[in-house]
């Protein structure tokens, strides 16, 4: 068993669920704790059966309850060094028998999870998505990254299922109520991925690495809409002539859990 969910994913607050027979993880823990209880919950799983947090990156939306959770449920934490010092809040609330620390680009075992971690570029002390492998098959995690390249697409290749940001359209960021200097920061190279990047970002790994099952994550709510990053990407597919039957693609919410992705 190797399963994948996306409990919660937007601008608003994130956290994913992976799990095999061994094991149960969480990436990022964004939003409040009844949230994530009442999300597992609907799976059969408790908070307290979760092993380890893995932490992306210190922004609110990604470790609002972190601290409260690994301090209620003696849950260890996993993040690199700059990140745990950027996120003194949540620090001060785990255990130091709790705090483990990784090094990008270093594997790293959880119980039966081989995880590694890799640089992505987004305003943060030292961000990371993460390729997560089991039995022989490998998740790809990344969100909030600001541009797309050669050194991502190679952590992203041969991925058996990839959660990939798509969070904003250009043309509704740009006519929106945020202020210039937030638009500014959300088009820069350490900024967020717009549904265009995205899209092309996953056409390549399907036509050139096979990738075969893509959810979107991390919509703005307000700079995009779940059918129009669909849209986008699923366009980019057509135009470069990739059938709809040889992938899949889904956008996760902000709101509710998707489904239990069995991989």
């Amino acid at each position: 068993m190797f399963n994948f969910c996306s409990l919660y994913s937007g601008s608003t607050g994130n956290c994913l669920f992976v799990e095999t027979n061994e094991t149960k993880i969480l990436v990022d823990a964004g939003v409040s704790q009844k949230k994530i209880e009442t999300a597992l919950a609907s799976f059969n799983v408790a908070l307290s059966d979760i092993d380890a947090i893995l932490v992306t990156h210190e922004h609110s939306d990604h470790v609002r309850n972190i601290g409260s959770i690994s301090k209620k449920y003696n849950t260890p934490i996993y993040c690199n060094l700059e990140t745990l010092n950027n996120m003194q809040a949540q620090k001060a609330k785990i255990d130091d028998s709790n705090q483990n620390i990784f090094t990008i680009n270093k594997k790293f075992k959880i119980k039966d999870l081989e995880i590694l971690p890799f640089s992505i570029p987004h305003d943060a002390a030292n961000p990371c998505g993460f390729n997560i492998f089991h039995d022989d098959k490998k998740i790809s995690i990344a969100t909030d990254i600001g541009h797309m390249d050669n050194t991502l697409i190679s952590k992203l290749k041969d991925s058996s299922f990839i959660l990939l940001e798509a969070n904003y359209d250009p043309d509704i960021l740009k006519y929106s109520r945020y202020p210039f200097q937030l638009k500014q920061r959300i088009l820069s190279p350490i900024g967020h991925l717009s549904n265009e990047s995205s899209g092309k970002t996953i056409t390549e790994l399907a036509s050139k690495y096979g990738l075969k099952h893509a959810m979107l994550g991390h919509l703005s709510k307000e700079n995009n809409f779940p059918e129009l990053a669909l849209k986008t990407v699923t366009d980019e597919l057509k135009n470069n002539n990739i059938n709809s039957k040889d992938i899949s693609v889904s956008v996760a919410s902000r709101d509710f859990p998707s489904k239990l992705i069995k991989i």
